[in-house]
């Protein structure tokens, strides 16, 4: 490392100054990406901040900075490719921040009952009557395997990359990839002799987090132990009841969550742990009703876990099981309605009808977008395909290919890069403002070898499903005039007469998120095929507020954002939707659907509820 620094000292460094501007902070699983990314140059990269300079590539280093939102630091790059290395991973760690959605806390209300309560934070939503019991772990030893603990270690890194690999179109994989690079930290680049040195090496990182805020991380300490150990031939488990029961726990590590959903468990309690703890984020995708109350509990043969109190009650009352069990009802009732119903044409009240489509980013949450109800992707966003590496034409019509044969409308948003997303292969120059700078439409337009590659590639995706009754559609990203859009389409059509290829069963639309488009829709209108509202952007351009910025925030409910969704809808005669994060919010469907809008796309999850929202509208 020595002789590395004394050749990289010659070289001028690059520094960029980067901004935390997600509500939980860098905190272990966008650090973990971003430590895993950093792996990828030659470059040494570091990060400073309040006078300490950490390896970009050290996870656990980078936890002990504490960087909250608002707070900033200096990623520093030496070496031969410094320039691309700080160029990408600024763009990395702002698309990290932006993705990074702050963890929804359960809004909670009064509930009364007889019996004492207990209250705390709810975690996840529901209800649950049954045992409260605390956990049991019971430890084996099998002196047979004789694995070593640095072979184990080794082992398990393997299997969490795996399992990383496997999930990665959920958002609880980035679990596996944190756990992975705490792994591969230096903490864990030693010779470890005997257990007790592995155990006095981890029990001296959890030390450091007690007190911190970040003292909920000693839960993936100890995970990375068990899972060790078992390797070595320790394995712990939990000794579950094999009838209803809610569970009592001091400290669920993340890799019991899931041994839970085979046992018959009702509910969970934590006595430790907070609402973005791992294990609460796993309970949450389990849908386990789950509430962290740090008061002393005793096990009880009956009790009542009521979330949307976020109580706990003891020793119940007749009456009180008696209004938890109507409670109860109703939730699993409404629950089940929903997604009973996923199928369903959706309705308002005055019959007006109403298309949900999915937003979705790759061939797994297409397949999850059909099992839960879509009546059509009305976001297809391609970018899975081009991180990385430059994807062939085949590999494109491929994976294209694949989820055109899973609906029959499918809006695909051509390649939105550029400016703040660059891509490694396409050399873009470093701007100051990239969110006004070289974006989506304006890139494609330059880089015209990708545009055409990418358009190609569906058009034969296209061809190969050879279903006309299917509508596709392709839409331009950022387009801010009516020239870029005649500029693309052109393009396309030109590729279609050069391959010999029918596009007739193919609409051309632009994404409206710049607010000059307003200004022009009765040009647009001769134009394109149909429109899809990007409220996110839009929403940015027209307050003039960075989505990234770390203390300006945009009203997404404000009275100046319907006004311009009004003059959109009455203005234009094309057929339009709503992509933006703006068509899932619950306080903005019956407003959405009162200006006249018909068509909402909204991430898979949130469809069956969706769904039901508007049936009551």
């Amino acid at each position: 490392m020595n002789f590395l620094k004394s050749i990289f000292k010659k070289q001028k460094p690059i520094k960029s100054t980067l901004t935390i501007t997600s509500s939980n902070g860098f905190h272990l699983r966008p650090i973990a990406k971003f430590a895993n990314e950093a792996k990828k140059f030659n470059s040494i990269i570091t990060i400073i901040a309040y006078d300490q300079e950490v390896p970009a590539t050290q996870v656990p280093k980078i936890i002990s900075l504490s960087l909250e939102k608002g707070e900033s630091f200096t990623l520093k790059c030496i070496g031969d490719d410094a320039d691309e290395a700080s160029s990408h991973l600024s763009s990395f760690f702002k698309e990290l921040m932006e993705n990074d959605k702050e963890v929804e806390i359960l809004t909670q209300t009064n509930e009364s009952y007889e019996a004492p309560t207990l209250n705390g934070v709810s975690v996840v939503p529901g209800i649950a009557i049954a045992p409260l019991v605390y956990c049991k772990t019971v430890e084996n030893i099998n002196n047979k395997n004789n694995l070593s603990i640095n072979d184990s270690i080794e082992l398990v890194k393997k299997e969490l990359e795996e399992l990383y690999n496997k999930n990665k179109s959920n958002s609880e994989s980035d679990i596996y990839l944190a756990h992975k690079e705490l792994l591969s930290s230096e903490i864990f680049q030693q010779n470890f002799k005997d257990i007790e040195r592995l155990k006095e090496t981890i029990n001296r990182e959890i030390a450091k987090l007690k007190g911190t805020k970040f003292e909920s991380r000693i839960a993936d300490y100890k995970d990375i132990l068990q899972q060790i150990l078992t390797h070595t031939g320790i394995t712990t488990t939990l000794k579950l009841p094999t009838t209803p029961y809610i569970l009592l726990i001091a400290d669920l590590l993340p890799s019991d969550v899931p041994k839970l959903v085979d046992s018959p468990i009702q509910g969970v309690v934590l006595k430790q742990g907070t609402p973005t703890s791992h294990a609460s984020i796993l309970l949450r995708s389990f849908a386990i009703p789950t509430v962290i109350i740090h008061d002393a509990i005793d096990e009880t043969k009956e009790a009542i876990l009521d979330t949307s109190s976020g109580t706990l009650v003891v020793n119940p009352t007749k009456a009180d099981r008696e209004k938890a069990q109507a409670k109860l009802k109703t939730f699993q009732d409404k629950k089940a309605q929903n997604y009973k119903n996923r199928f369903k044409s959706t309705e308002t009240l005055r019959g007006k009808s109403i298309k949900v489509l999915a937003n979705i980013g790759d061939v797994q949450s297409a397949k999850e977008a059909k099992e839960l109800g879509a009546d059509g992707i009305g976001l297809f966003r391609s970018e899975f395909l081009f991180m990385g590496k430059k994807p062939t034409v085949e590999e494109q019509t491929n994976a294209y290919r694949e989820i055109f044969e899973l609906f029959d409308e499918l809006t695909i948003r051509a390649l939105d890069v550029g400016g703040d997303k660059p891509l490694p292969y396409a050399h873009i120059e470093k701007e100051q403002n990239p969110f006004l700078g070289i974006r989506g439409i304006r890139f494609l337009l330059r880089e015209q070898t990708l545009l055409k590659e990418q358009l190609l590639a569906i058009f034969q995706a296209v061809k190969e499903v050879n279903d006309k009754n299917k509508t596709m559609k392709i839409m331009f990203p950022m387009v801010n005039n009516c020239d870029e859009f005649i500029e693309a389409k052109k393009i396309a059509i030109d590729i279609a007469i050069k391959q010999n290829l029918d596009i007739s069963n193919i609409e051309f639309g632009i994404m409206l998120e710049v607010p000059s488009v307003i200004f022009a829709l009765h040009e647009f209108d001769q134009l394109v095929d149909f429109y899809s509202i990007g409220t996110n952007d839009l929403t940015q351009y027209l307050f003039a507020i960075e989505r990234t910025h770390p203390t300006l925030q945009a009203d997404a409910l404000s009275p100046m954002i319907m006004n311009a969704l009004k003059l959109i809808i009455v203005t234009t005669k094309k057929p339009i939707s709503i992509c933006g994060e703006l068509a899932g919010l619950t306080a903005a469907t019956e407003t959405l659907i009162n200006l006249g809008y018909d068509t909402l796309s909204v991430s898979a999850k949130l469809i069956p509820s969706l769904k039901e929202r508007i049936r009551n509208v």
